[in-house]
């Protein structure tokens, strides 16, 4: 039953499920968009460009990143605000303020709502678009999987330099107790060549006078 009290529309928006709350999540396409695929709007999914179109963000396009179906957002890549504590969260904007510039055709589904009731060459398009779309995403799965390599054998050649810091120091403490001992036995020599020679010098001076 469709009412016009505000009141009743207010209370029904902020008691829908979210499968129906999901679909009032719509924005309007440009008008490249509006005139190839006939539509004025479009419910916003995850990977749709988007411009902001009012607010301090007002002309920033970029992808979206999240869509909030509880609070009726969206956070767009390059959108954030500071917090108390200087960390830094993406910033929701309602998706009233957005306008869609370019649309992710990578789900089926989608494609095949786009496609009803039009020609066979726009038909041809999306589908060129969609295999666009998913090798460009297959490559940036890739980038980020190497990325995730090169990280954890970074941490691993850290992780071992610095086990090799630690038994460093266990090894290099057992040719300085060599030193300190080889040390004492100069030293012990030293001391028993000194105590022998003054004899030796007596020797001499008494052979001499006997000689006298």
């Amino acid at each position: 039953m469709k009412t016009i009290n505000p009141g009743k529309q207010i209370k029904r928006m902020h008691n829908a499920p979210l499968h129906i709350r999901r679909k009032w999540i719509s924005a309007h396409l440009d008008e490249n968009l509006l005139l190839k695929y006939d539509k004025r709007a479009i419910s916003v999914i995850k990977g749709d460009t988007v411009r902001v179109m009012r607010g301090n963000f007002r002309g920033h396009e970029d992808k979206v990143a999240e869509v909030n179906t509880k609070k009726n957002t969206l956070d767009i890549e390059g959108i954030t605000m500071t917090k108390a504590d200087g960390n830094k969260i993406a910033k929701p904007i309602h998706h009233s303020n957005v306008m869609i510039t370019k649309l992710n055709l990578t789900d089926k589904w989608r494609r095949e709502k786009l496609q009803r009731g039009l020609s066979e060459e726009t038909r041809k398009e999306i589908e060129k678009e969609a295999q666009k779309q998913l090798t460009e995403a297959e490559e940036e799965q890739k980038r980020v999987e190497q990325q995730k390599k090169l990280e954890e054998q970074a941490k691993k050649e850290e992780a071992t330099t610095e086990e090799e810091i630690k038994e460093k120091p266990i090894k290099e403490e057992k040719p300085d107790i060599q030193k300190t001992i080889e040390k004492k036995q100069t030293e012990t020599k030293t001391t028993t060549q000194k105590k022998t020679t003054p004899k030796k010098t007596s020797t001499n001076k008494t052979q001499k006078k006997e000689e006298k």
